[in-house]
C-alpha cells in the first residue's frame, strides 16, 4: 500500500525555491517545521502595534542591538519562521549573510489577535525547541504581554517554557538582555489612549 506524504522542505531547498523566484515575498509563506505556510494577513491593529513597537525597541536599544522587524530567523527544525519582531545581536551587517539563529537572539515577538492559537502553540514549540531564552507573545485580543522564559523538553519530548508571565497596558518591563532598559506598555498597545 502506498501512503502519501507531503513534501517537506529544508532551509536550503526553501532558499532556492526563493532564489527560483518560485516563492515571491509577495506570497507571505513562512517555513514552519520544513512545511510551506501560509501566513495570515494582517490587520491595522496589528500593523499599528508592529510599528509603534519596533519604533519604541529602536528608540531604546540604539546600537545596542539590532530590532528586526517582520524578517526571518533560521531555527534547526528546518523552520524559517518571519515574527514580528527580533532582538539580535551585533549590527545589521552581520545578517547580510544568513539570517539570525537562536544563539544570535536576545528575544522573538510575536503580535497576535487572529494567530493567538497558532502563536501560543506551534510557534512557541518551535521556538523553544530552538533554545530561544525569550519568546514574547504581544496579546491584542486580551490587551497584555504574554512573556515566556526557561526553554525546555518534558519526558514526552515536547517543547515548552517553564515560567510565563502576564504585563498589563499600564506597566513597564525589562528587555531581556538589557535588564536595565524599560519597556513602556502603554506605548504600544493600540487601545491605550495618550500612548
Amino acid at each position: 500500500m502506498n501512503v502519501v506524504t507531503p513534501k517537506r522542505f529544508t532551509i536550503d531547498e526553501y532558499h532556492r525555491l526563493i532564489e527560483l523566484e518560485f516563492l515571491k515575498e509577495s506570497d507571505r509563506i513562512e517555513l514552519i517545521r520544513g512545511e510551506l505556510i501560509q501566513m495570515v494577513a494582517k490587520g491595522t491593529p496589528h500593523t499599528f502595534c508592529t510599528t509603534r513597537l519596533c519604533r519604541q525597541l529602536d528608540r531604546l536599544l540604539g546600537d545596542q542591538a539590532v530590532v528586526r522587524c517582520q524578517e526571518p530567523i533560521i531555527l534547526p527544525s528546518d523552520s524559517e519562521p518571519e515574527p514580528d519582531v527580533v532582538i539580535a545581536r551585533g549590527n545589521e551587517t552581520d545578517y547580510l549573510p544568513h539570517h539570525p539563529y537562536p544563539e544570535d537572539t536576545f528575544l522573538v515577538i510575536e503580535i497576535s489577535d487572529s494567530t493567538l492559537n497558532y502563536d501560543q502553540t506551534t510557534k512557541l514549540e518551535i521556538y523553544a525547541e530552538a533554545g530561544i531564552s525569550d519568546y514574547w507573545i504581544v496579546n491584542l485580543n486580551v490587551c497584555q504581554l504574554e512573556r515566556y522564559s526557561q526553554p525546555y523538553q518534558n519526558a514526552q519530548g515536547e517543547f515548552n517554557y517553564l515560567s510565563k508571565q502576564i504585563s498589563l497596558p499600564h506597566q513597564s518591563v525589562a528587555i531581556p538582555g538589557f535588564e536595565d532598559v524599560l519597556l513602556d506598555l502603554s506605548r504600544i498597545f493600540p487601545t491605550v489612549v495618550g500612548g
